[in-house]
């Protein structure tokens, strides 16, 4: 297995998205096998929180990539991304499913109302609870293993056709066809792309 170099992440986050598929979500006593994801594209995109320029919330979108960008929604629910592109142009790519691989015990204790391990991360912020990242997380650097959160490659490649539809739970740029996941998996969310 290889930890991702920066440079892989240096490109705009609608060409990093599918290339995450497959690759492997590691945090300290969990990892996942990344399922489902959607690009997020700063100014030319209105569905991005980045989309009107920097904010103290947003101002690590238009950091280095391979960084956690890491919010809170609704007013309960954490969720993850991984910077992209240049510094200066905002671009991410939300995680929005794993299949877990290990450490379902701590991903179980940390969501204990779920009755089945294929709902334990179907969704951003089950993804985010069940891994254990929260704004504590948002701005460190997943490339050089912050907080011992990281992104490899163990050798499975992307979908050759990974499935492809619009974002989930937008109401600007709900039309951008920015959602890629893994074809015939379980563990990706409703509705499926």
């Amino acid at each position: 297995m290889r930890r991702l170099p920066r440079s892989f992440f240096a490109r705009p986050g609608t060409e990093v998205a599918p290339e995450l598929l497959n690759k492997v979500l590691v945090a300290p006593d969990v990892r996942g096998r990344i399922v489902e994801v959607e690009a997020y594209m700063g100014a030319d995109d209105p569905g991005s929180h980045a989309h009107r320029g920097p904010t103290p919330r947003t101002e690590v979108m238009f950091g280095r990539a391979g960084h956690l960008y890491v919010y809170f929604t609704y007013g309960m629910h954490w969720c993850v991304n991984i910077v992209c592109g240049e510094v200066g142009v905002a671009s991410a790519v939300l995680l929005r499913a794993v299949t877990p691989l290990g450490g379902l015990d701590v991903m179980r204790a940390r969501r204990p109302k779920v009755r089945r391990d294929v709902d334990l991360c179907s969704g951003p912020a089950k993804l985010a609870a069940a891994f254990g990242l929260d704004g504590a997380h948002d701005g460190i650097d997943g490339v050089r293993n912050g907080a011992g959160v990281r992104i490899i490659d163990d050798g499975t490649p992307p979908p050759e056709r990974p499935a492809n539809g619009v974002r989930v739970g937008l109401t600007h740029g709900a039309d951008i066809p920015w959602r890629w996941a893994v074809p015939g998996v379980a563990d990706v969310s409703r509705p499926r792309p």
